[in-house]
């Protein structure tokens, strides 16, 4: 093998280490103006589900979402706890977590703080919509007559996923 060729599969072999890495360890990063590239590892403690999650909406915050399957996506979501579950919305822009909780089933993880729990999510389509965006706009210090950030559309047209404990949906 020449030097040339050795120096090439090394080039080869350090950038898909160094890819592969980045990508495992670097959770959605929309919010932070840095693209659309999902993670892989979620982390945290699996920890039951609790009765209520409203006491989660102090940790400060977005969570980390990750779905069942292949291939593996851990991104960060803007949340409000509720009694039964926790509320998340997200852009119709037909954004690719939203549309495979539609496609393959909504199981998942959702770790909040340090604790991770195993959900599933449902899409909400019906009047209770408008209630849960009207919640979780509520944290976000928006009305859902107002865009949640400049260049969105009006939080009354987001959709909305609606998380609840894997054992409680089964």
């Amino acid at each position: 093998m020449s030097k040339r060729m050795i120096a090439g599969v090394a080039t080869v072999v350090v950038l898909t280490a160094g890819i592969l890495g980045w990508i495992s360890t670097a959770p959605y990063l929309s919010n932070q103006g840095l693209g659309r590239t999902p993670g892989i590892i979620i982390g945290g403690m699996i920890t039951p589900a609790p009765s209520d999650f409203t006491p989660h909406n102090d940790i400060p915050g977005p969570l980390m979402m990750k779905q069942a399957g292949f291939p593996p996506l851990v991104i960060y979501l803007s949340f409000v706890g509720i009694t039964d579950g926790v509320i998340t919305a997200t852009r119709p822009d037909g954004g690719y977590w939203a549309q495979r909780v539609r496609d393959r089933g909504g199981d998942g993880w959702l770790r909040i703080g340090d604790e991770t729990y195993e959900m599933t999510a449902t899409e909400i389509l019906g009047d209770e919509r408008i209630s849960m965006l009207e919640q979780w706009g509520a944290k976000a210090g928006r009305s859902v007559d107002e865009p949640v950030y400049a260049g969105a559309e009006l939080l009354r047209d987001w959709e909305v996923f609606f998380w609840t404990p894997a054992s409680a949906a089964e």
